[in-house]
């Protein structure tokens, strides 16, 4: 086979070694200079480790299409990059793309009957029909492996290199390509190899309908969100308020809103302010809108990671990337603590103005606020019934608020989290 021919879709790492042992076997299974009993060796470690493979991503059908694809959906290359989330691109690109699939083509079409059959393996059609348990995959969540799965089967539907060519071209268009076509949310890891976005395989699927309320904040967040996603001019947003309120759960929503129109988030904590600029600079040049995450933000007297923070937002000689903005949520609508002593003259700062401007710049770059208040009474109460209806809670309304009020006061008080944890213990108590 001619894996060593191609020219674009290289470079696959350790992903790639089933590969490169399959191709072997195409090419010289039926050479009586190789040992038989090896190569049948090499096959069944193949197949290992193709059902290893799926019981890590979950994937089903197919296995080897399935390996295939995944090679070809997480290869980030000239090509790929620029397909992502726009589609197809001109030059001669396409051609040196075409030469490739080609190739993976032909690997695609590749009858192992006679392979299978010559080298006395009987077991290969484990993987060509392979059924997977629901609780299988570690690595991809059930929307991702069926998105490749789908795409496995649809390239065996494609009947010339220029079609599957297209198929791929299309996926680009509408998911991406890697870990950012893939994945929604992303932590930053900083270890020996460096700075490092991670993708988070499992994350909260909330939505802003999910959030009871808050319909003018959840309004603001919406409108420079869309246009954010759009391309038109958008601001960062901090989002400041009583605990509990739905901050970060509408940062979650919003994710997941409008994942399919290419919007990312990746969450970053406060100590790891320094690892900002290599963050953006991984993330500037992809087709992707970025929201940078930092929940629960706010900062002590003696803890100036805030600088790092201002000098990205806005400050340094490099203009913030067009796809990126930040989100925060806070408890503080300043963000920094302040001290009455920070307004008197009474301490050894010379020009105590300059401490105060100092501390309320930080929140002076974030272009958009939003407050989210705690509930009165009555919307706490509301909350509750409605969140008591989702979830098919049977229980006289007088009764159920009764219970409410109870909870509130015994703990934390009027908020939607209250409101949320006073129905998860009600679900508890069913037999």
């Amino acid at each position: 086979m001619r894996e060593q021919e191609l020219i674009v879709y290289k470079d696959f790492g350790e992903a790639g070694q089933i590969l490169y042992d399959m191709a072997f076997l195409m090419e010289h299974y039926q050479d009586e200079y190789y040992n038989i009993e090896d190569l049948a060796g090499l096959l069944y470690d193949c197949i290992h480790s193709l059902l290893e493979m799926a019981g890590n991503y979950g994937f089903y059908g197919n296995l080897w299409h399935c390996y295939l694809t995944n090679l070809l959906v997480n290869n980030e290359n000239s090509y790929s990059r620029a397909c992502e989330i726009r589609g197809e691109v001109e030059g001669t690109i396409n051609k040196a793309v075409l030469h490739d699939i080609v190739i993976f083509k032909e690997f695609y079409d590749y009858d192992f009957t006679d392979m299978a059959a010559k080298l006395h393996v009987d077991c290969f059609s484990l993987i060509e029909d392979y059924e997977s348990s629901d609780s299988e995959s570690k690595v991809y969540n059930s929307r991702i492996r069926g998105r490749i799965c789908s795409l496995a089967a649809k390239f065996t539907q494609d009947h010339t290199p220029e079609e599957m060519k297209a198929t791929l071209t299309e996926f680009y268009k509408e998911y991406g390509v890697g870990k950012f076509g893939l994945h929604k949310a992303f932590r930053v890891v900083h270890d020996e190899n460096g700075v490092q976005i991670v993708p988070i395989q499992r994350i909260t699927h909330a939505y802003l309908d999910d959030l009871v309320g808050y319909e003018i904040p959840k309004r603001k967040l919406i409108e420079n969100t869309e246009a954010f996603v759009e391309g038109r001019r958008a601001n960062n947003c901090l989002l400041f308020g009583d605990a509990g309120t739905g901050k970060s759960s509408s940062i979650k929503g919003i994710v997941n809103e409008y994942y399919d129109k290419g919007l990312r988030i990746i969450e970053i904590y406060k100590h790891q302010f320094q690892d900002l600029n290599e963050v953006i600079t991984q993330i500037k040049n992809r087709n992707y809108k970025f929201i940078i995450y930092m929940d629960d933000l706010s900062f002590e007297d003696f803890e100036i990671e805030y600088k790092y923070l201002k000098a990205v937002i806005e400050g340094g000689l490099e203009k913030k990337p067009e796809n990126v903005l930040i989100y925060a949520t806070s408890n503080r609508r300043h963000l920094v603590r302040e001290k009455f002593s920070d307004k008197q003259d009474r301490d050894d700062d010379l020009h105590t103005n300059d401490t105060v401007q100092e501390k309320l710049s930080l929140v002076a770059r974030f272009g958009v606020t939003i407050f989210f208040a705690a509930p009165d009474k009555k919307e706490f109460q509301n909350i509750v019934k409605v969140l008591a209806e989702r979830y098919q809670i049977e229980m006289p309304e007088e009764e159920l608020l009764l219970e409410a009020n109870k909870w509130e006061l015994a703990h934390g008080g009027l908020s939607g989290r209250t409101a949320q944890q006073f129905i998860d213990y009600l679900l508890g108590k069913r037999n």
